[in-house]
């Protein structure tokens, strides 16, 4: 019994510790401060791969978005991407601007928030 209350504990433990994964900020230009999701963000303001990127370089397209990013639109770009992603893939930004999350690499887009989208 003592052994499975251990089991318990460990898996308990290892749970909270998960859940509790610290995001950074997110920053936008009309001053709102909010925190990206713990499973999009790695790193912090400076070295994250989470970032507000410019109105310019996202289309909306038929089901959802296109994101077209260069060297200098996020700090992680270091060539042309041309990125699409289904309206139901993207998150909410709770600022009304665009944020692109890019994780492990360059090449692999792990979040997007989006404003909500106005018909």
């Amino acid at each position: 019994m003592r052994g499975i209350l251990t089991g318990v504990m460990i898996a308990y433990a290892s749970c909270v510790q998960v859940g509790s994964a610290s995001a950074h900020e997110a920053h936008s230009a009309s001053g709102v401060t909010w925190k990206y999701d713990g499973f999009c963000c790695n790193g912090d303001n400076h070295t994250g791969d989470c970032q507000m990127i410019a109105t310019k370089n996202v289309k909306i397209i038929d089901g959802g978005y296109e994101i077209i990013l260069g060297p200098g639109d996020h700090r992680l770009i270091t060539r042309p991407h041309d990125f699409k992603l289904p309206q139901s893939q993207a998150r909410r930004s709770q600022d009304e601007e665009y944020h692109l999350c890019l994780y492990p690499t360059e090449d692999t887009l792990r979040c997007f928030y989006a404003p909500d989208m106005s018909y």
